[in-house]
């Protein structure tokens, strides 16, 4: 197979056949059509995670997807400097930089709201690079 990172990601999605790849699946279909720029990465890969980190980029890091035993939890790189006028951040909240949304199993997804946050991550990412 090549292995081009959004084969990795499809492999990834293609083994979990739970409510978490199909959480990520969602999620990752909503990025792109949020970003239709945004490049997909596989970051962190070793023994204990052979398939790596989903991550979506542009012009950085916009998040990150990893999925746990109780939930499917989005890193934004740097989600503190975001608006989120919707409270979709619930986890991750008392860092600088970083914020996160986890997502549980049969977790409603605001979709415009989380297509917003992708679109102001990818913005933000792009007035840093500017400023270079």
């Amino acid at each position: 197979m090549n292995e081009t990172p959004s084969n990795l990601i499809d492999a990834k999605l293609a083994g979990m056949k739970n409510w978490r790849g199909a959480t990520l699946t969602r999620l990752r279909a909503l990025i792109r059509e949020a970003d239709p720029e945004v490049a997909e990465q596989v970051k962190w890969r070793k023994p204990t995670n052979p398939s790596g980190v989903p991550v979506w980029e542009h012009a950085g890091i916009i998040c990150t997807g990893e999925t746990y035993k109780d939930k499917v939890k989005l890193t934004f790189a740097n989600g503190a400097a975001l608006a989120d006028p919707t409270g979709l951040f619930n986890s991750s909240l008392d860092g600088n930089v970083r914020r996160a949304i986890d997502f549980a199993e049969g977790a409603e997804i605001d979709e415009a709201a989380f297509k917003a946050l992708v679109k102001a991550a990818a913005a933000f990412n792009l007035s840093k690079a500017l400023k270079r």
